[in-house]
């Protein structure tokens, strides 16, 4: 049976474990008090993208939970590393050889690639079909060994997936970040993205939209600053009800 196909979204969702809440202490930025209400960014996004329906199109869509708990623990080994593999290459390139790299893993079954030697990836890691990257290539059994852990714990790893809460979504960040290897920088959040978990993404785009709506200025690196921006999605979340992945394209479409 073939594995479960996970829904990729490439553009610029029952509660599980998860981390004790940051200290929210010194940090290097400024959060406003007086947030710009989210309406208003919405029809300054809509106003430069040629209207409301315009908007509309270009926006994408979570999955939800009991999808993401139905996708197979080798379709999420496979997305996450080809997120490894994207961080800092041609997108493009990453997938045009991604059947390889399927062949290459054994389809990412997790047990299989897990018990890969060295002697297995260095030789992977000479194999002119796939991208001759030797960190990320060895990244590839460490990250299927940390998701057996995972697995081991809730069942699987879309479970586990699924139930994390969507409004402490940079605690999952901070999460994998700390169980996977090559997931540091955006990488954690763009893998979310990519499977469909719904996560907000700052990309450029999005840490200069909120400088210039006035919601949250400097350095967005730190656990405290992270939960001071996860506030501020929390509350637009509420009002508008739209899902983070749209409220983030949103402010990416706002300025100009």
């Amino acid at each position: 049976m073939p594995p479960t196909p996970v829904k990729l979204a490439d553009t610029v969702s029952y509660r599980a474990w998860r981390p004790s809440k940051v200290n929210l202490g010194s940090f290097s930025g400024r959060v406003c008090s007086d947030m710009t209400e989210f309406s208003v960014i919405e029809k300054r996004a809509r106003e430069l993208v040629g209207g409301k329906e315009a908007l509309q199109s270009q926006l994408i869509s979570p999955e939800p939970p009991e999808s993401l708990a139905m996708i197979g623990d080798d379709r999420y080994l496979s997305v996450m590393n080809r997120r490894v593999f994207r961080a800092g290459l041609t997108h493009r390139l990453v997938d045009q050889r991604w059947p390889a790299f399927e062949v290459a893993f054994a389809d990412f079954d997790l047990d299989t690639v897990a018990a890969f030697d060295d002697t297995d990836l260095q030789r992977l890691a000479r194999d002119e079909s796939l991208i001759r990257h030797r960190k990320k290539i060895f990244a590839v059994r460490d990250n299927a060994i940390a998701m057996q852990k995972i697995v081991e714990e809730f069942g699987s790893f879309g479970f586990w997936l699924a139930e994390w809460p969507e409004d402490e979504i940079v605690d999952l960040w901070q999460e994998l970040r700390r169980r996977f290897t090559q997931l540091g920088g955006n990488s954690a959040p763009a893998f979310l993205r990519m499977c469909g978990k719904d996560t907000f993404l700052l990309t450029d785009w999005v840490v200069r939209a909120l400088a210039h709506w006035g919601v949250y200025e400097g350095r967005t690196t730190s656990k405290a600053a992270l939960a001071e921006i996860q506030t501020a999605f929390n509350d637009w979340e509420e009002a508008t009800e739209r899902p983070f992945c749209q409220l983030s394209q949103i402010l990416a479409f706002s300025i100009n």
